[in-house]
């Protein structure tokens, strides 16, 4: 991932559902926003490109935030399901095909740990105070939003082949901390083709690069929703 300049085209993808369309950034997992209709999603990618900038930074990597939709360019349309129309990014885009080399491989885990950093740092950010409720603030408490990241990235891991010996721990940080780690063994053995190809009862498994993608959207949507709940 090298970061791209203003006046260059940064690809997108585009998700449309019957309800909502969401846009995501081929070459910047994580950095994927929903709206009601193509135009609205773009916008909505722009507008929260300086955030993806500001936790990026703090990680050492490059970013620039384009000023507006016109430095993005749609290089692939795919049709959305329920899940889209949930908001929830449930597709694959071709690119996300493509093997994933060594270099490539340490950059993910780089932006995967970028995005964990991310998502602390607005748990710790949000420890004491009041969370807003109402239809961006949902209705899950602090350890309530924390338990669901986790435990949507342990199902993630499982999505990659990846077999659980032990079920979690009840302690939240400690099966936090299991899961991260778990997610980047995982990921480099799905990089080196050492993991299954199907499920067990011959369930669709993940690439590495939709596994990185869906995981930083996730965990990135969650961090800037409490960053916006905060009274």
């Amino acid at each position: 991932m090298v970061a791209e300049q203003h006046e260059q085209p940064i690809a997108v993808y585009l998700e449309v559902g019957a309800k909502r369309t969401i846009a995501g950034a081929l070459s910047w997992p994580g950095w994927c926003r929903v709206a009601r209709d193509e135009a609205g999603a773009l916008q909505a990618l722009v507008a929260y490109a300086p955030r993806y900038e500001r936790l990026l930074g703090a990680a050492g990597i490059a970013f620039a935030a384009p000023a507006s939709p016109a430095s993005l360019v749609v290089v692939e349309r795919l049709a959305g399901g329920s899940g889209t129309d949930y908001g929830v990014p449930e597709l694959s885009p071709a690119d996300d095909m493509r093997s994933m080399d060594a270099g490539e491989l340490r950059e993910a885990e780089h932006l995967l740990r970028a995005c964990w950093q991310a998502f602390d740092a607005a748990t710790e950010a949000a420890i004491g105070k009041t969370l807003r409720v109402g239809p961006r603030g949902g209705g899950r408490d602090l350890n309530g939003m924390v338990d669901h990241v986790v435990s949507a990235e342990r199902s993630y891991v499982a999505r990659l082949g990846w077999r659980w010996g032990q079920p979690p721990p009840e302690e939240l940080a400690v099966r936090a901390q299991q899961v991260r780690e778990a997610a980047l063994l995982a990921l480099a053995a799905a990089a080196r083709d050492e993991l299954p190809k199907r499920g067990p009862r011959g369930g669709v498994i993940w690439t590495p690069r939709y596994f990185v993608r869906r995981a930083a959207w996730h965990v990135l949507d969650h961090a800037w929703e409490l960053e916006d709940r905060i009274m």
